[in-house]
């Protein structure tokens, strides 16, 4: 039996991973999450054969508990989950450690299946999220979006600007000081040419990092 993590923050969404993952004889979900800090606790605690794992949770989004995890458990697959076909995360959280990448929309039909493949060792990507790591490094070529320029940090901040979190509560969820935010804050706009916080939640919003 492959033994299986759930994280993400939506009860409903959760049920409906279950359902798919346990309708197969070959697997059976060990632990579910809510939160990025609850999945590293749980990981620790059930040691499941692969970790399915949100990218938008709160507290801790799902790239911060592959950082985090990744080192300490290097052999276990982790699949990434998430709302946008086109994320801007895939290459982080393939360079993070990530073996798979599917979205919300495509899991009744592969999740199933990613979670065999990385049980494996292989990689499953859906077709869009190949065609980003494709163009990502492509030879002479960026992925064409001013967030190809940020850190993965920074990305990380500016998805948490836009949802409204304070200095001290990203401070906190990074464990980085509110000075450091500020830093991250001043780049942010320096680099995509913006002006207030306001305009940081549009262009993310625009870019798929947050649900308008």
């Amino acid at each position: 039996m492959i033994k299986v993590l759930l994280a993400d923050d939506h009860a409903i969404v959760r049920a409906g991973l279950r359902r798919l993952v346990e309708e197969s004889s070959d697997m059976e979900v060990v632990a579910e999450a809510a939160d990025g800090h609850e999945a590293i606790r749980l990981i620790r605690e059930a040691r499941p054969d692969v970790a399915v794992i949100d990218l938008s949770m709160p507290q801790m989004d799902g790239l911060e508990v592959i950082n985090r995890i990744h080192p300490e458990f290097p052999a276990m697959p982790i699949i990434v989950l998430t709302m946008h076909a086109g994320n801007q995360y895939v290459v982080r959280a393939i360079e993070a450690g990530a073996l798979g990448y599917i979205t919300k929309q495509s899991a009744p039909e592969q999740l199933v299946k990613a979670i065999r493949r990385v049980a494996e060792g292989l990689r499953y990507l859906t077709h869009d999220a190949a065609e980003s790591l494709a163009l990502r490094f492509s030879k002479g070529r960026r992925g064409g979006s001013a967030l190809d320029d940020l850190s993965t940090r920074e990305l990380q901040v500016l998805r948490r600007l836009a949802l409204g979190n304070t200095n001290r509560e990203i401070a906190e969820a990074y464990n980085i000081s509110i000075k450091t935010v500020d830093t991250y804050r001043f780049r942010l706009l320096k680099k995509l040419d913006l002006r207030n916080n306001a305009e940081l939640s549009r262009f993310a919003i625009q870019h798929g990092l947050i649900e308008p």
